[in-house]
Formats: C-alpha cells, sequence, structure tokens
C-alpha cells in the first residue's frame, strides 16, 4: 500500500503522503470503487488505476452508469511498456462486468501528455470545461 500512496501523491501533489494512505485504506474497502495495480515479477508495484462507477451526469457521456478512470499513474523507469493500457483494460472489463457501455476519464487543459495518453488507447475528446467558483 505505501507504494501505491506514493505514486497518488506523485499523480495528486496537492494531498499530504499521509491523506494518500488515509485514502488508500478508504478505497481498500469501497465496493464500487476498485484500484488496479502492475506489479513486477519481484513484488514490485509500479502502476495503478483507480477507477468508479458514475451514476450522475458524466460530460460527453449518454448512459448510466459509466465507468469512469479516475487516476493512473505509471512509474517512469517503466513508461511505455504498455502497462497504463494493460491497466485501462481492466478497467475497462470491470465496467463493463458493471453494466457500463461507456469509459469516461478527465485530465487537465494543460496535461498534454495525458490527453496524448488517452487518445492513443482509444478515448475521443467530448468536451473542454473551466470551472469556476464565487465564495459566498
Amino acid at each position: 500500500m505505501e507504494a501505491w500512496a506514493a505514486m497518488r501523491a506523485q499523480l495528486w501533489p496537492d494531498l499530504a503522503l499521509e491523506e494518500h494512505r488515509r485514502e488508500a485504506v478508504e478505497l481498500l474497502s469501497a465496493v464500487d470503487e476498485p484500484v488496479f495495480v502492475a506489479e513486477l515479477d519481484a513484488g514490485e508495484i509500479v502502476a495503478f488505476a483507480e477507477a468508479s462507477l458514475r451514476h450522475d451526469y458524466v460530460n460527453g457521456c449518454e448512459t448510466s452508469p459509466v465507468g469512469f478512470l479516475e487516476g493512473i499513474f505509471v512509474a517512469r523507469d517503466h513508461r511505455r511498456a504498455a502497462i497504463a493500457r494493460d491497466l485501462v483494460a481492466a478497467v475497462s472489463a470491470w465496467a463493463l462486468s458493471k453494466g457500463c457501455r461507456e469509459l469516461a476519464s478527465d485530465a487537465l487543459l494543460d496535461n498534454l501528455d495525458s490527453h496524448a495518453f488517452h487518445g492513443a488507447i482509444g478515448f475521443e475528446e467530448t468536451e473542454r470545461v473551466v470551472c469556476f467558483r464565487k465564495r459566498l
């Protein structure tokens, strides 16, 4: 779990490592929020993908529920080895087993590497969104 939490902290650096550890523990007991990991023969975890079922509206999707790729990360030394593609295939199979007909994901507007990755594994861009808030 420690390797997974450390990779989460690299993917989502706005949270402290301790918070990632806490969330990892919660995810392990979640029903419809699976975590998939890629593990080397020596037992080293080098990648993960977190998924969920979303029943609310998912931008660009036409069905419900929608399988959602919440996050995916591969350690730098193991990138470009089809690990992420295999993890997304596992997420896709899980989503299909839950009755989903679509798999969705998102990325920040400036994360061009993520955009390229999603396109390379068969995702299509559906829309772009800018989020706003107003303090009350």
